[in-house]
């Protein structure tokens, strides 16, 4: 079956509460620890949901400033769908729609082994960055 994404896709709290925890390997935050759907409301531009039939496989969040910047967040494939395009799928829509809300860039941050997905599938430019642990 073909992976269908969406932006601004409809997924419930406990959908992405057990997706993020096959995708980063925690334990699954019960939705009074963890609203995405508050999140996702006041915080983001928008996000894409990825899905195979029924299941939510994969989810990518973007948020903004408000003007022309806007940043990938929280990309996540189930572990159980990797390795078939769906995480540049989801970036590849998040694209689409950070572009149609007139943003002029689009950041990522990523840790070293995703480097080949964002720079080199997804079309991100290396570039120096900041960063203060707090």
């Amino acid at each position: 079956m073909a992976i269908a994404c969406t932006w601004r896709g409809d997924a419930t709290d406990r959908e992405l509460n057990v997706l993020h925890a096959e995708a980063f390997g925690t334990r699954v935050h019960g939705d009074d620890e963890w609203d995405w759907h508050a999140q996702l409301h006041g915080h983001s531009l928008g996000w894409v949901t990825a899905r195979d039939g029924d299941a939510l496989v994969g989810f990518v969040n973007v948020v903004w400033d408000g003007l022309v910047h806007a940043w990938i967040q929280d990309t996540m494939v189930a572990e159980r769908a990797r390795h078939r395009g769906i995480a540049t799928a989801l970036v590849a829509h998040a694209v689409e729609g950070s572009r149609a809300a007139g943003c002029e860039w689009l950041h990522v941050d990523f840790e070293d082994h995703l480097r080949a997905l964002y720079i080199e599938t997804c079309g991100f430019t290396a570039t120096s960055a900041g960063l203060i642990e707090l």
